[in-house]
């Protein structure tokens, strides 16, 4: 059940609060962006910390770069959305979720959307670009608001009364249509790729969140640990007919 079904969820997204993880990321980003901004070295740090597919898959394997790329932006419009869209939609997730939860969810989707980039981007033969940005975690906070509170009001280009739900289906056409633009300048599949990562986190089984975690694979350990089961099962009775006893019927 979305939680907009509930009689107590408000109609019209609010102003939202600041939590904790919300006003770190945040502080994080705005200072590596002056970090940047203000560097001697600004293609140094791109070299060593913005994604780029062939330094994580190849020699020097610079696999830290699936978390760094996260906190690198491009220009001011590019974190002043990005961190205007954290806020907004981050904050109601925080508060409801807890702060434990939303961080495994920001990095998951974020890290997600990292591994899409590195794949498809080898696959499309762009395996030296560099991509940056927090867009693919906030991608996945978008997906996990229209799956969370689909029919609250937004107001589409600040003007436009709209419910969440087709704000995002606008978003995440537009992003599939533009990925197959290679050469856009915009990494489309980082975007889609946060918005995926978040479906299979919110989809995670729930035996995991009741307990207070988010186990995104628990679903293919269980899977895993059913067909041992089933074989081991399998070998016994092999075992109990060459003994003469016959198998056991479960």
């Amino acid at each position: 059940m979305a939680y907009s079904d509930r009689s107590y969820a408000r109609p019209y997204i609010g102003v939202p609060g600041l939590p904790r993880a919300i006003k770190w990321l945040i502080i994080i980003n705005v200072a590596v962006y002056l970090a940047q901004f203000f560097s001697p070295w600004p293609r140094l740090i791109e070299h060593y910390f913005a994604l780029t597919p062939a330094a994580v898959a190849t020699p020097p394997f610079l696999v830290w770069q699936l978390v760094t790329y996260m906190f690198l932006h491009g220009g001011t419009w590019h974190i002043l959305l990005n961190m205007l869209y954290l806020w907004m939609f981050g904050s109601e997730l925080e508060t409801t979720w807890g702060t434990r939860r939303f961080l495994q969810f920001y990095f998951f989707t974020g890290i997600g959307a990292g591994l899409c980039v590195l794949v498809l981007n080898y696959i499309f033969h762009q395996e030296h670009s560099h991509t940056i940005g927090a867009s693919g975690a906030i991608f996945g906070i978008l997906l996990a608001w229209a799956v969370l509170w689909p029919d609250r009001i937004i107001l589409f280009a600040f003007i436009f009364p709209m419910k969440v739900k087709y704000f995002v289906m606008i978003f995440g056409a537009l992003a599939f249509m533009n990925s197959f633009n290679v050469n856009s300048g915009v990494s489309e599949f980082a975007h889609l790729g946060g918005m995926a990562f978040a479906y299979i986190f919110l989809k995670a089984p729930r035996r995991g969140r009741m307990r207070g975690r988010s186990d995104p694979f628990g679903s293919m350990r269980e899977s895993y640990k059913a067909w041992k089961l089933a074989r081991a099962k399998k070998k016994f009775q092999v075992y109990l007919k060459k003994q003469g006893k016959g198998p056991w019927v479960n």
